[in-house]
């Protein structure tokens, strides 16, 4: 089953449970701003004279912390309820076809242990990469409420990430190909009963494994780089050109580190793109 047609055949169940998200991640990025004002307000109410009281901005953020924090609780419950009905499903396609004759049982075996991984893009890494587009692009937006230089530092980095993305995309793609051509042939390898042949098996699988590695850490290193310009130009922007308060310059912080944090994550997020791609496409086939 290709990814698509996966979110078209569940797409109320996921659907739900992408609607969890984007409430927990909508919370999550409402509150620097709500606790900034709260900041403002104790430091306003501790002044001479006072200047007014922190209740109400102090009720806001903690009404918004519970929301962030009680759909965060009850979305992991569920979820793992949500994804294990998939998960049966599958399989028993899987056991289906195995039945008629279109898959050889230790295809179906590998198979059914790759539909996990496709199970689990769905129900842990989709939804990482659904966050971290939240988290950038609500904290772009944030960071143009305060100013909209700041907000337009951290939109030069979504061009190179564009490029450099697609890049990487293509690379693991072909490497994730070959891994999984080697994972569907484990129990084959195994039956024969030859230990180097073992040893060759997993030497390969360590090899293409490696070449990914080594690409991720070549797409992190250029993606650190470029963050690194972004943050000190925010810096400058926010500390010497703009008269900010305590708590904006806070809330500004947090938007930064979010935008940061979220950002450097991508390439592994779209490893595990690439590698449900494929294997989607071969739950999709026959068999041999």
């Amino acid at each position: 089953m290709k990814p698509m047609h996966m979110l078209a055949t569940y797409r109320k169940s996921i659907f739900l449970a992408f609607s969890f998200i984007i409430i927990e991640k909508a919370a999550w990025i409402i509150e620097p701003t709500v606790f900034g004002n709260v900041i403002d307000a104790m430091i306003g109410a501790v002044a001479t004279p006072p200047k007014g009281s922190p209740t109400i901005p102090l009720i806001i953020w903690i009404c918004i912390f519970t929301i962030n924090s009680s759909v965060g609780t009850f979305r992991r419950s569920r979820d793992e309820k949500i994804f294990l009905g998939i998960y049966n499903d599958l399989v028993i396609n899987i056991a289906r076809k195995m039945n008629i004759g279109s898959l050889k049982a230790s295809r179906a075996a590998a198979r059914a242990e790759l539909t996990r991984e496709v199970v689990s893009f769905y129900q842990y890494r989709l939804p990482d990469l659904v966050e971290q587009g939240i988290d950038i692009g609500g904290a772009v937006i944030a960071l143009t409420l305060f100013d909209w230089r700041l907000g337009a530092a951290c939109a030069t980095i979504l061009v190179p990430m564009y490029f450099m993305s697609r890049l990487y995309n293509r690379k693991v793609t072909d490497f994730q190909k070959h891994i999984h051509d080697q994972q569907e042939d484990i129990y084959g390898i195994y039956s024969t009963n030859d230990v180097e042949q073992v040893q060759s098996y997993y030497v390969e699988m360590a090899m293409w494994k490696q070449k990914i590695a080594n690409w991720g850490a070549m797409n992190f290193g250029i993606l650190r780089l470029f963050l690194l310009v972004i943050f000190l130009v925010i810096l400058y922007i926010a500390i010497d050109l703009d008269d900010f308060t305590t708590g904006s310059i806070y809330a500004i912080a947090a938007y930064v580190w979010t935008f940061v944090t979220s950002s450097e994550y991508l390439p592994e997020q779209l490893e595990s793109m690439a590698s449900v791609k494929d294997i989607g496409r071969r739950l999709q086939s026959e068999g041999e």
